[in-house]
């Protein structure tokens, strides 16, 4: 019976324990109290983290031949491409929030900081493939972001190990051999733009690890983003050119392949290390120069090939090969 004065307890089922909330205890506790995320929970089931990588990746591929499609023929300029891509993803990420009709009690305001960076890659991005390659470009910025991660690992107070060293060198002197004078040298201008592209796309990863509504967080990073480039439009109109074709081509790579896209990565990061979260971007140079082969009747160069085989090389025994040293060691002072 009720007494009076006091609201009923519900109880449990039986055989079921009650979790205190106040404060973290040892298990899977943890996870009851943490707060609520974009998908409800911190826990993601492992199908579930490699579907939203898989899907991340090819949206990171496909932006590359979509702003490559624009560019090459110009039919935009590259300021132009990316207002419209940065201006359509916070659309398309504002209708998002909105359908879902809830938000988080964890949820950020405007990163200015993430803000920033997303908007130094979207420039660099685009600046960068008026003279780059979709292959070339993916490659340098994909050596760029892997660099930036490292090295915040680094600072962070992480060791290298033997490996690593020569992980990273192998890859910084693949990159260094593909900048080298020849007839298959990229634009210099263009391999700098996309290398400052590549550190401010690590930075923005790396800011968006530990953030508990990825949904969110994208959605405000591209608002922040899109206010700089708005004002600037028209300021600079008499400048800016732009078809029906190279608008398209923008507006599907910021609601699709980089709004949609940077939300899977967000959500997808949360569940991986920061190791895993470098392993499982090795692909992405390699899609992209299949994707430009197929969709931009681009070649592929002798030194695009081996420069690429040292960088994904030199970053996967960078990042794999402490992995290994360490379960080696665990099992020594185990046995």
């Amino acid at each position: 019976m009720r007494q009076a004065g006091h609201a009923a307890v519900p109880t449990d089922p039986p055989g079921t324990e009650r979790v205190p909330l106040p404060g973290p205890a040892p298990g899977p506790a943890p996870v009851a109290a943490a707060p609520r995320s974009d998908s409800g929970s911190r826990w993601q089931p492992p199908w579930r983290i490699w579907l939203l990588t898989a899907s991340a990746l090819v949206a990171f591929a496909a932006n590359s031949v979509l702003c490559r499609l624009a560019l090459a023929p110009a039919a935009i300029d590259p300021l132009s491409f990316s207002t419209l891509r940065v201006v359509s993803g916070a659309l398309t990420l504002a209708m998002v929030v909105g359908v879902r009709g809830r938000r988080p009690a964890a949820s950020p305001g405007p990163s200015w900081g993430s803000a920033g960076a997303l908007l130094a890659y979207m420039l660099g991005f685009s600046f960068a493939y008026v003279s780059l390659t979709a292959g070339t470009g993916a490659l340098i910025l994909f050596g760029a972001v892997q660099a930036t991660m490292l090295l915040a690992g680094l600072l962070a107070g992480e060791r290298l190990a033997p490996a690593q060293w020569a992980g990273l060198l192998l890859a910084l002197g693949g990159l260094v051999l593909l900048q080298l004078p020849g007839v298959s040298a990229p634009a210099p201008v263009g391999a700098a733009l996309m290398a400052v592209a590549g550190v401010a796309w690590g930075l923005y990863s790396l800011r968006g690890r530990g953030n508990p509504a990825p949904l969110s967080a994208t959605a405000a990073s591209f608002a922040g983003a899109a206010v700089p480039l708005l004002a600037l439009t028209p300021l600079l109109l008499p400048l800016l050119w732009w078809s029906a074709p190279g608008a398209l081509w923008a507006v599907l790579s910021g609601s699709v392949t980089s709004g949609l896209g940077y939300v899977a990565w967000y959500a997808a990061v949360r569940g991986l290390t920061a190791t895993r979260a470098a392993i499982v971007q090795l692909p992405v140079p390699v899609l992209t120069a299949i994707a430009g082969v197929i969709f931009l009747s681009e070649t592929v160069s002798a030194r695009l090939v081996l420069c690429g085989l040292a960088v994904l090389g030199g970053v996967a025994l960078a990042v794999v090969g402490p992995g290994r040293a360490g379960r080696r060691q665990h099992s020594r002072r185990g046995a």
